[in-house]
């Protein structure tokens, strides 16, 4: 059983794409969460899944090879056509560039390959693992340490990777493709990339993914590949179609917020029609895809006194120009709060400094500080407030 994870936007998506993770590596590495997302956020659906052995995904990784690999990617395409789609776009970093190149003979309706620091050849892999080739071939396995952890690798592996007809399938491959490499890779040589894109006919793409390393550790880097494929791809797709989003079901005044299924806690918020992303900042383990919820809590404290202010400078026909609300959330020591009813621990502090545009007097001035208390969100915040909570049926 395969371990997957879709990665779907807030609408229909524009098509189907199929993610293939690098070698020992799996479907929650950052490049492929971040691939992932900013397809997702191009409006694609992505399946991304852990191959045999790795990741979620059951069996034994000893017994797989490059074979079964390809093997795992036809299956997954099979199910992503039967449950969502067809496959119209196979993605693959590093080995799984050369998994989805390999695959693609077996996946007709796959209509664009794009590959991410692949090897031109699969047997490049055992270069990770050079020193311990004798032992294998001589024990017919070894204990091979590869980012940190063991993996055992048989010399069945070995054979496979080592008797693939890539460049001939590359060559058949038939199929527009874009290859994008790192001039400073230093796991899979830039020449890779030539050795490919040479074999390949056209239509064919290269973009280079400058000062990016072999993992696209950096979030800028993924998404910059990320959106160079979606670029690309959609020369070659399907026409975009309207976009209906969830979103449009939901009355004005009812929010919706829901998993979007890609990083530790990023969220769709769908607010009336509007959609939008929230999420963590990453020194708490988010990815920052969106506002943090203390910042949306800022922001409709913000959004309403601005609207408050304006509303009452035009009721007056004052000459307010502009209004701009800067908020902080932080907690302090009830203690060193003078006009709090609670003197224990901490409370919640939140900060807005408000800036009138326009030339205002001093009386105007002073009257709009005390309106801006009056916005319906800062009366909320101060009033006692109950929320109801049930499981939906």
């Amino acid at each position: 059983m395969l371990a997957g994870r879709l990665d779907t936007p807030d609408g229909i998506p524009r098509a189907w794409a199929l993610f293939a993770h690098c070698f020992t590596c799996s479907k929650d590495t950052k490049a492929a969460a971040y691939i992932a997302r900013a397809l997702a956020d191009a409006g694609f659906g992505v399946l991304r899944f852990d191959f045999t052995g790795l990741g979620g995904s059951g069996g034994d990784f000893s017994n797989t090879h490059f074979s079964s690999n390809v093997d795992d990617l036809v299956a997954a395409a099979d199910w992503l056509r039967a449950h969502h789609g067809p496959p119209a776009l196979l993605v693959g970093h590093s080995l799984g560039g050369a998994a989805v190149l390999a695959a693609a003979e077996r996946i007709t309706d796959a209509l664009a390959v794009a590959t991410v620091g692949a090897p031109c050849d699969p047997a490049h892999v055992t270069h990770q693992f050079a020193s311990d080739l004798s032992a294998i071939e001589r024990d017919g396995q070894a204990l091979v340490k590869l980012a940190g952890r063991d993996f055992t690798i048989r010399r069945s592996f070995i054979d496979d990777v080592s008797g693939q007809p890539q460049a001939a399938r590359i060559h058949a491959l038939r199929r527009p493709l874009l290859v994008l490499h790192a001039p400073g890779d230093t796991v899979v040589k830039i020449d890779n990339a030539r050795q490919l894109f040479e074999a390949a006919l056209h239509p064919k793409s290269f973009v280079s993914l400058d000062g990016a390393d072999h993992l696209l550790t950096r979030a800028a880097d993924a998404r910059y590949a990320a959106n160079v494929i979606a670029a690309w791809a959609a020369r070659y797709l399907p026409e975009v179609r309207e976009p209906v989003t969830s979103a449009e079901l939901l009355e004005q005044g009812t929010v919706r917020v829901s998993e979007r299924g890609t990083g530790a806690f990023a969220v769709s918020i769908q607010a009336g029609r509007h959609t939008f992303i929230g999420d963590e900042p990453e020194s708490v383990g988010g990815d920052d895809a969106g506002p943090s919820p203390y910042e949306l809590l800022l922001a409709a404290l913000g959004e309403c006194t601005v609207m408050t202010l304006r509303m009452y400078a035009r009721q007056k026909q004052w000459p307010l120009e502009n209004v701009k609300v800067t908020l902080t959330h932080g907690k302090i020591h009830a203690a060193d709060c003078k006009d709090c009813e609670t003197k224990d621990g901490k409370i919640d502090r939140i900060e807005r400094v408000i800036e009138l545009v326009g030339p205002l007097d001093a009386t105007q001035r002073a009257r709009m500080m005390e309106v801006a208390d009056r916005c319906p969100v800062h009366r909320t915040l101060h009033a006692e407030v109950k929320v109801e909570t049930r499981e939906a049926v």
